[in-house]
């Protein structure tokens, strides 16, 4: 049994803090195989790979590596086992080679016990040519890499650790398209060499391409675990929530007013070059675009981030200037950012500090703060947007991804924005919290908010965009109504300059 199934949990339970976060999971992982492993932020995903890779240790359950069975395993039991895990923040060492990172605490060493930098450096090579990445230099330094190859160069760590079970959590969260492809492939060539892999992610598309298997946990408990081919996206969103997910993307009949944004000729530098388009009370309208084509860009210009150097801004029919945030927000822009985390929250502050942020003089009474109306103020917030959470004094970095989301919402919503820009609503977060975030976008541009809504997620851009503009290289390249915004239209138009570039 233990070469056809490396890994195995049996009756797993794990408790925090008198929390149950795991209860009876049984759970494995056959040699040659995807095995992915979802549920929604909180279902227990990283506790249960964490429990694999030695980090933590369960309160109940065995878990068997090969021929040996234990009650718990450290990471340096789990290595020995054939355990390696690719975590969505990737351990390396900036600073070292790639050559080094490969072989950090596993280098090769000469007769007489010395580091064997030439064999290391032929073994890395190796290493990574089996991963398709012939250009990598192993000499570089990882600092210098892009995300993407800094991921395959902690593949290619694990393959030098002999691994048997390769865990992978949420590994195209920061990826662009064509990275990601790439990263399917290997994964797809690691199945071939019979290596098992835990696959961690949000992304069903990559889910039915890539597992064999797949597992849903829910609130801590094993909801079932069924080969891929008898399960439909619809079942699987099922189980994930505990409920149908009729409607991921609502968007009913619009009811669209006139133009409240008006944008012509606006250029920042080479990153935003000649945009021009109109922006309608209660439109939603989608920006679509490969990485690097200038969609944040547009967005950081029009709210005053990267003040714009030629064009106009109309708001109302009335030309505004705007050079910074502060007057953006006050002409009723609001700006939810890419990255929530380093740019939309203060992690370690409350729900409620981070409510108030972009609106203190709602709470301030000459330079002091009320308290008690910035609190009432978040639970109003919290009630609201349903954001799950023990109440306004909790800490933002405590709740799951969706809701840190929700509370960036909520605090530009506090600013009372006529404009909403949105950029990646739902990155990184799991699919229930994905369809109340656009239930939340819907219901806004309802009431009469116009939205602009960035997103790299053609499902989304499509189901979500009343019209969808499309950038590449700064430029704006289409701009395509609901009714003939389609992925082969949206793709085209996504393509077509990088096609012309390369035939010229």
């Amino acid at each position: 049994m233990s070469a056809a199934i490396p890994v195995q949990l049996e009756n797993v339970s794990k408790s925090f803090a008198g929390i149950s976060v795991l209860r009876d999971i049984n759970f494995d992982v056959r040699a040659g195989e995807v095995h992915a492993l979802l549920g929604e932020n909180g279902a227990g995903k990283s506790t249960l790979i964490k429990i694999i890779a030695g980090v933590h240790a369960p309160d109940s359950g065995t878990i068997r590596l090969g021929d040996t069975v234990h009650t718990a395993v450290s990471p340096k039991e789990a290595r020995r086992g054939g355990v390696a895990t690719v975590y969505q923040e990737l351990l390396l060492f900036p600073e070292l080679t790639v050559a080094e990172n490969v072989f950090l605490g596993n280098a090769p060493r000469t007769g007489a016990g010395l580091l064997d930098w030439t064999q290391m450096r032929r073994r890395a090579r190796q290493l990574l040519d089996s991963l398709d990445s012939p250009d990598l230099d192993v000499d570089a330094k990882v600092g210098t890499l892009s995300v993407a190859n800094r991921q395959r160069v902690e593949i290619a760590k694990a393959l030098s650790q002999d691994a048997k079970i390769l865990i992978m959590d949420e590994p195209t969260a920061a990826l662009a398209d064509a990275d990601i492809r790439r990263l399917i492939a290997v994964v797809k060539r690691l199945r071939e060499r019979g290596v098992g892999i835990i696959y961690v992610s949000h992304k069903l598309p990559e889910i039915f391409e890539l597992a064999d298997r797949v597992t849903v946990l829910r609130d801590g408990a094993l909801i079932s675990t069924k080969p891929i081919a008898e399960v439909t996206e619809q079942s699987l969103v099922a189980m994930m929530v505990g409920r149908d997910i009729a409607h991921l993307f609502p968007r009913g009949e619009p009811k669209i007013g006139e133009v409240l944004l008006k944008v012509e000729h606006l250029s920042f530098g080479a990153r935003v070059r000649d945009i021009s388009f109109e922006l309608r009370r209660g439109e939603i309208l989608g920006l679509a675009g490969l990485v690097g084509s200038g969609r944040t860009e547009l967005a950081l210009t029009i709210f005053g981030i990267t003040p714009a150097t030629s064009g106009t801004i109309t708001l109302d029919g009335k030309a505004v200037t705007i050079r910074s945030p502060k007057q953006a927000r006050n002409l009723g822009i609001a700006y939810v950012p890419e990255d929530r985390g380093l740019q939309g929250l203060v992690r370690p502050m409350s729900i409620a500090q981070n409510n108030s942020m972009a609106s203190l003089h709602n709470v301030a009474n000459g330079i002091f703060i009320n308290v008690g109306t910035e609190l009432r103020r978040a639970a109003d917030s919290i009630t609201k947007l349903g954001v799950r959470a023990r109440g306004p004094s909790q800490i933002v970095g405590q709740l799951s991804g969706g809701n840190q989301q929700k509370v960036v919402l909520g605090k530009w919503l506090e600013t009372e924005p006529r404009i909403l820009i949105m950029d990646e609503p739902t990155r990184g977060i799991d699919v229930g919290a994905k369809a109340e975030i656009h239930a939340l976008m819907a219901r806004l541009a309802g009431e009469g908010m116009a939205i602009l809504m960035i997103s790299s997620e053609l499902p989304e851009i499509l189901g979500m965009s009343d019209r969808v503009m499309v950038m590449h290289g700064g430029q704006l390249m289409a701009t395509i109504d609901r009714e003939h915004a389609t992925p082969e239209s949206v793709g085209a138009a996504m393509t077509q300059a990088t096609q012309h570039e390369a035939a010229e």
